[in-house]
């Protein structure tokens, strides 16, 4: 790893990147964020129909709503933090408006006057729903939360890495471990979360159960803020998302334009004196963008040497980096058809098989909760980071040569792969678990039918998969968002993780109702009831196994389509100081 290396750019100060000496700070912040929000979050649902005496239908929908705009506000958040205020300054904001959302939602349990009385009566129909003001407070609560959100989770892992020297190798592979790690924490937030955290709240006491991730969060704030002085702080440029499109404007005005022959020597390339985004190379795809930077009769130079009108004139770098925006949304579209597989085994019907298992444990009489069994999930890829990333990433770096072991669309692939066995292992385990629930039961539930005599923990292998599934696919998605954005849109980049599993629940939701319609009147049966021995799980889970199995020829395609930020055709790799001046350049 690093120590204090130094990098000067033109016309800036040398910065000091601290690397591992700042990670505590950032990593601590991280941790303490997730077990604080993540802890509140995964029981919110059990809190609502409990505390405040909401109907099922109604507390499913203010989940649902809630977990989609905090997703989608990471896009928001991302756009501010990159444009006006950074990562530093919007990461410190939401964690102190995380904090606060924590402390209104613990005291809407700790004050009996902020939630409604305790119904005796099993009919939650007939309990007293909360008062107006009781769920003004709540929403409140939840307001904040998603403010701070949508700031910490697109900001901490841009934040993170930043701290370490691009330009370095022991700074590029403090970057590839800092993005394992970073997950590694998150992992481990959600297994506390799913154990303690919920037990407390559940068994104990709310307004204890909330008073603790209140204080984890008030930790986080201090963790963060105490870190300060180390940190390397990037100032943010503006906004990128305005340079996109006024390089698609730009275009679209100059689409009847002739492109250049050599249009790497030939289009308007002017770069500012100061910029944090690196220097990149010409690439042949998307060419009807290079029409921006073709500088005609019409267009006038400042004094500096910019465009008067950005929105007729764009530089060559500005085209670039719009081309490197456009290749990522093929990949991105692709990662959020195989985060369906992850909704599906840690979110519902892995939950729903867990329920018509022999869940005890052993001989005893002990019932593992059902919801309890995605820990298998996690448990597998927090295991295996640690050893991929100090084992097995060192044995491929010397087979390689390549700073993480192999690239990042290689460790999506792989994740994809196992995201299809996955897939294929859960509907041949639902297959016995069904059959034997026929012909060799062990009990009946009146909510969901009869108990199938296999042990539930032949869940495991199925979790198990799709966890180290998760640990090559989203971890390398996470770092791929990271590297290819351009340097003044990474926090953009990090909400693109984000926004990919809003997106993939609503096509999981989409789904699910489509086959549930479909095989209504099936001469198999329904697919998907209430009790799943009426119905074919096993069938949904070969469809979405199918549906994987596209998805990831299409990601071949795109893969090997793509091209990496900075590495263009060879004959292009010029050296763009040693361009012709913009003066010299012959006008269209």
């Amino acid at each position: 790893m690093e120590k204090n290396d130094k990098a000067v750019t033109k016309d800036e100060p040398q910065i000091n990147y601290r690397g591992v000496k700042a990670m505590p700070f950032v990593i601590g912040n991280e941790t303490f964020e997730k077990l604080g929000t993540l802890g509140t979050s995964t029981n919110l649902l059990v809190y609502f129909t409990t505390v405040f005496n909401m109907k099922s239908i109604s507390a499913t929908l203010l989940i649902n709503i809630f977990n989609g705009t905090t997703n989608f506000a990471t896009l928001l958040g991302a756009f501010l933090c990159d444009t006006y205020f950074g990562r530093y300054n919007t990461l410190g904001f939401a964690s102190v408006a995380s904090f606060l959302g924590m402390l209104v939602l613990c005291l809407t349990a700790a004050i009996a006057k902020l939630h409604p009385p305790h119904c005796e009566t099993k009919e939650i129909g007939n309990c007293p729903g909360p008062t107006p003001w009781q769920m003004a407070f709540l929403l409140s609560s939840l307001g904040l939360l998603v403010v701070g959100a949508g700031g910490i989770r697109p900001c901490n892992l841009a934040f993170g890495a930043d701290q370490f020297n691009p330009n370095t190798e022991s700074g590029k592979r403090g970057i590839s471990s800092f993005f394992n790690w970073y997950y590694f924490t998150f992992t481990f937030a959600m297994m506390v979360s799913l154990t303690f955290i919920v037990y407390v709240q559940s068994s104990v006491s709310w307004a204890w159960g909330l008073a603790i991730p209140t204080f984890l969060m008030l930790l986080s704030c201090v963790l963060f803020f105490v870190g300060t002085r180390i940190y390397v702080i990037l100032k943010p440029e503006g906004s990128p998302l305005a340079s996109i499109v006024q390089v698609i404007v730009a275009a679209v005005k100059k689409r009847q334009l002739k492109l250049p022959e050599q249009p790497w020597l030939s289009l308007f390339n002017h770069i500012p004196t100061v910029t944090i985004n690196s220097k990149l190379p010409y690439t042949d795809q998307f060419r009807f963008l290079d029409k921006a930077a073709i500088r005609s009769t019409e267009d006038q130079l400042k004094s500096d040497g910019s465009a008067a009108n950005p929105w007729r004139l764009c530089s060559m770098q500005q085209v670039e980096q719009a081309k490197c925006v456009m290749r990522v949304i093929p990949i991105w579209a692709s990662a959020s058809i195989y985060y369906v597989v992850i909704i599906v085994q840690q979110q519902t019907y892995a939950v729903f098989q867990a329920l018509q298992f022999d869940r005890r444990l052993g001989n005893t009489n002990f019932d593992i909760p059902a919801a309890s069994y995605t820990v298998f999930n996690m448990l597998a890829l927090t295991i295996w980071i640690p050893i991929y990333d100090r084992i097995i990433v060192p044995i491929l770096r010397r087979f390689t040569g390549k700073e993480g072991g192999i690239t990042v669309l290689q460790k999506m692939g792989v994740g994809m792969v196992l995201a299809i066995i996955t897939m294929l292992v859960s509907a041949l385990v639902e297959e016995r678990r069904r059959t034997l629930a026929l012909t060799k039961p062990v009990g009946i539930d009146p909510r969901r039918g009869a108990i199938s005599s296999l042990s539930g923990m032949w869940l495991v292998p199925q979790l198990s998969l799709v966890g180290l599934s998760e640990a090559f696919t989203v971890i390398a998605g996470v770092e791929f968002y990271y590297k290819q954005f351009p340097e003044n849109m990474r926090s953009i980049g990090g909400s693109f993780l984000f926004v990919g599993f809003a997106l993939s629940n609503y096509l999981s939701s989409f789904l699910v109702s489509v086959v549930h319609r479909t095989t209504s009147g099936a001469a198999t049966g329904q697919w998907l009831p209430q009790d799943l021995n009426k119905g074919r799980l096993d069938y949904f889970y070969y469809l979405i196994a199918a549906i994987e199995v596209v998805n990831f020829g299409y990601f071949i395609m795109c893969a090997k389509w793509y091209k990496y930020k900075g590495s263009g055709t060879s004959v292009h790799e010029v050296d763009i100081g040693k361009m012709q001046s913009e003066k010299e350049k012959p006008l269209v």
